[in-house]
C-alpha cells in the first residue's frame, strides 16, 4: 500500500486558512489533529467510521474528539496519491452545520479550478 501525501488547501490570497486555524488550537489538541491528520496519510481509504465518513461527493470527514471539544476535519482523496484538506472546525452541535459543509465544498470547487489553470 502507497502512502499519500498531506496537502492543506491555499486559498486565492496564498494562504491556508486549514494550517492558520490548527496553530491557533491549543498544543495538545492541535498536536492530536496532526496527528489523526497523519493518520489518513497511512491508512488512507480505509480510514472508515467512526474515524471517517463520506459527507458529499468526494468530500469525506474525519472525527478528532479531545474532551469535549469535537473536530470535524473535511478532506477529498485526490489523483495520485494525494489528501487535500480541506477545512477544519470545532464542532459545537449535534449535527454537522450546513455552512461548514457548504464552505469545505467551496474549497474543493476552489482547489479544483485553480488546478485547471496552473
Amino acid at each position: 500500500m502507497r502512502k499519500y501525501k498531506i496537502y492543506f488547501y491555499i486559498d486565492n490570497r496564498g494562504k491556508s486558512p486549514v494550517v492558520e486555524y490548527l496553530n491557533k488550537q491549543p498544543t495538545k489538541e492541535r498536536a492530536k489533529l496532526f496527528k489523526y491528520i497523519n493518520y489518513l496519510a497511512e491508512y488512507n481509504e480505509y480510514l472508515r467510521e467512526p474515524y471517517s465518513r463520506r459527507i458529499k461527493g468526494k468530500i469525506r470527514e474525519l472525527k478528532i474528539s479531545f474532551g469535549n471539544n469535537k473536530y470535524r476535519v473535511f478532506y477529498f482523496i485526490y489523483v495520485e496519491n494525494k489528501i487535500v484538506i480541506l477545512h477544519v472546525f470545532m464542532k459545537k452541535t449535534q449535527k454537522t452545520p450546513i455552512k461548514e459543509i457548504l464552505r469545505a465544498l467551496k474549497n474543493y470547487y476552489n482547489f479544483l479550478n485553480k488546478q485547471k489553470y496552473e
